[in-house]
């Protein structure tokens, strides 16, 4: 089988206790990985303000998977989304090399570094 990169982000409603909101995203992980996908990198954002209200709710959970996976994996994956009444909402995206190359250097803090100026 074929794997491709994917990141995909969930919003997990803000009414979920911190246990509540862990068991949802072991469950996707385990999805994930039964399903033939291997997890590179996974992110959790935390509870953050919505840019607007969905199910009249003006924040949620955030968190990030970066996996590998077959196509197959991501149907399965975002149907389970969609039936899990804790998630509101969802986007799942294929990686090119160029993506996967950013998150890498991202993670690695290179971004993170200030640069001193050179004065003459």
């Amino acid at each position: 089988m074929i794997s491709k990169d994917y990141e995909s982000v969930i919003i997990m409603t803000p009414v979920l206790s911190d246990e509540q909101m862990k068991d949802t995203v072991a469950k996707f992980r385990q999805l994930i990985i039964e399903n033939g996908g291997q997890i590179v990198h996974e992110t959790n954002w935390g509870l953050c303000k919505l840019a607007y209200p969905i199910q009249k709710k003006n924040t949620g959970f955030y968190h990030v998977f970066e996996f590998k996976a077959p196509g197959q994996t991501i149907d399965k994956l975002e149907i389970s989304y969609k039936r899990d009444e804790r998630i509101m909402r969802f986007l799942t995206v294929a990686l090119d090399k160029h993506a996967v190359i950013y998150n890498t250097r991202k993670r690695n803090g290179e971004f993170n570094k200030k640069e001193t100026p050179v004065t003459a």
